[in-house]
């Protein structure tokens, strides 16, 4: 049990928590990119990208695995990330720290999608079983390239004026 939960049921929440962070970093940081600035929808993407790692620490940990490793890597990220948005208020170069932090937590976290996708989605493990395989290593190289995109245009969009 975790809080009072099952291992699936905590498992079911983490998922959700993930999923929601997701969601909101793909409006939140395209919106930041085009120049603009989501409050809220920043919000919920840091808080639940956070939230996310933080209950990722709460399974049972019996050896050092790549998901510790990525939810460790996450929460330091999210540390600047964290500082620039709401330490710095995205003053002066905080814009392009949050920029390239608040990229690469999402991308850890939908890289971790990628990876949960191809060990539990049935027709895509049956592309790639060991996820070593042709399908995996371009699933997530696109991802890679386009987090490397957005990065760049919010570092880029970080030159410009935000607006609220």
């Amino acid at each position: 049990m975790i809080l009072g939960l099952t291992i699936p049921q905590f498992t079911a929440l983490h998922v959700a928590i993930s999923f929601v962070g997701i969601g909101a970093g793909l409006i939140a940081l395209p919106a930041f990119a085009r120049g603009r600035i989501l409050p809220r929808t920043n919000g919920v993407f840091l808080w639940t990208t956070l939230l996310t790692s933080l209950t990722g620490f709460l399974f049972p940990i019996v050896a050092f695995t790549p998901a510790l490793g990525t939810g460790i890597l996450s929460t330091l990220i999210l540390v600047f990330a964290f500082t620039a948005y709401y330490g710095r208020k995205l003053a002066g170069r905080a814009s392009t720290v949050y920029a390239v932090s608040a990229t690469a937590a999402l991308y850890l976290n939908l890289f971790v999608l990628v990876v949960q996708s191809f060990l539990k989605v049935p027709a895509l493990n049956a592309l790639a079983p060991s996820g070593t395989e042709g399908p995996f290593v371009a699933a997530q190289g696109a991802l890679l390239l386009t987090a490397i995109l957005f990065g760049y245009l919010a570092v880029k969009a970080t030159r410009r004026p935000i607006a609220a």
